[in-house]
């Protein structure tokens, strides 16, 4: 029988958050190991629940949704998104400018694969949300990563972002905010992000989704709102960390500025929309509902919520352990901490991950996994309770009081 290997595409493709360091966890879990996983930003498993209303509004609409809808999504659901948007002051967004997703993740590798050629390059924050590296590695473009400065709270080098740009420039990311960082950027480092890609022509792809999870007086502003009429924006958000509901894969595409010059690509996202039929359907019908009315995220990031609270413990933690340095977060749900490399001399941050996860049964992701230029950085999620975030930091700062790379 014939031997059978992966594509070649598949290379230069990574996606350590679910990778072997993760398999490792599942095999000690199934030796009857309690794990700790502060590896993802998956709320559910941490107690978090979605609002009632959104369960009752996909409840009842079960029997409307069997059958296949319109490829971009339900209208009322894109209706909802066009008036959310228009919320926030953006006016050039239409109902068909929206494309609903099984995530966001399915919605970025569509407008990827849309747009790029072999070689074709994109500018990705390093650090990054490691999916826009490997879709763009996968639809045959170049990943090309811009430094983010820890000395600056995380926020992008513009400077070094230009000089990245070449004539195979396509277009440029944004996550804001960011993860893994936690960092949010100002109006003013948006638009003048937004005006190098007006400059040398290029597409901008906003990563908004945690854009709700805001802490103390972080803004959030949208990337659209700078692009204007003369910009093509691709924005990507949905419900999966703001109303606590993962798993029901509901995500959104919105388009705005110059669309009839961009008319074949959009075409080609069409296209690639109608070959997937639709997304969930029943999800879909949780849209409205979560866009309307009382936002409960507001309860959780104010004073005295959990995840602000749990935010706070885990920066004041971290930072007490020697040779542990971190930024606080300004929004999303994790921090990026820095282990001193005098400290810490770890040449294979993958390796450092697997041996706490060996001794000490804390999972984490390493820094690398993000595409960030060095090994000395990992990155924990903030979503555990009071109690098992000063267990599991505890536990770290043990591993790391004899370890030894």
């Amino acid at each position: 029988m014939s031997d059978f290997s992966q594509s070649a595409k598949l290379a230069s493709v990574r996606y350590d958050i679910r990778g072997p360091i993760l398999e490792r966890a599942q095999q000690l879990e199934a030796e009857g190991h309690r794990i700790l996983k502060l590896n993802i930003g998956n709320p559910a498993p941490f107690g978090f629940e979605a609002p009632d209303a959104i369960l009752v509004d996909m409840i009842r609409h079960l029997p409307k949704a069997q059958g296949y809808s319109d490829s971009r999504g339900i209208f009322s659901a894109r209706t909802a998104v066009v008036q959310y948007y228009q919320t926030r002051g953006i006016n050039n967004i239409h109902v068909d400018d929206v494309y609903l997703g099984n995530g966001v993740s399915e919605l970025i590798a569509m407008s990827l694969q849309a747009l790029l050629n072999d070689g074709d390059e994109v500018l990705i924050p390093t650090p990054d949300y490691p999916l826009w590296t490997a879709c763009v590695s996968l639809s045959g473009g170049k990943p090309v990563h811009y430094l983010c400065d820890e000395e600056q709270d995380w926020q992008p080098d513009l400077a070094d972002l230009e000089a990245k740009i070449t004539p195979r420039t396509r277009g440029m990311v944004i996550i804001n905010p960011n993860n893994p960082t936690g960092a949010v950027y100002p109006q003013k480092t948006v638009e003048a992000m937004v005006e190098l890609a007006r400059k040398h022509g290029l597409i901008v792809f906003s990563d908004e989704i945690y854009e709700k999870i805001l802490y103390e007086d972080a803004v959030h502003y949208n990337t659209a709102l700078a692009a204007g009429d003369d910009v093509l924006c691709m924005t990507f958000s949905g419900l999966s960390k703001a109303y606590r509901v993962c798993g029901y894969r509901s995500g959104w595409l919105a388009i705005s500025g110059p669309k009839a010059a961009a008319a074949d690509y959009l075409e080609g996202i069409n296209l690639l929309s109608n070959m997937r039929l639709c997304a969930n359907v029943p999800a879909q019908h949780a849209i409205q509902t979560a866009l309307g009315g009382y936002q409960s995220i507001n309860d959780l990031i104010l004073p005295g919520g959990r995840l602000r609270e749990q935010r706070d413990l885990a920066y004041k933690l971290l930072n007490q352990i020697p040779g542990v340095s971190t930024r606080q977060a300004q929004g999303a749900l994790y921090l990026f901490p820095k282990l001193d490399p005098e400290m810490y001399p770890i040449d294979n941050d993958e390796k450092f991950v697997l041996d706490l996860l060996q001794e000490q049964k804390i999972l984490v992701s390493h820094g690398s996994g993000f595409n960030w230029i060095n090994t000395d950085h990992f990155r924990l999620v903030t979503l555990p309770n009071v109690r098992d975030l000063e267990e599991a930091i505890g536990r770290i700062a043990e591993f790391l009081s004899h370890y030894k790379p």
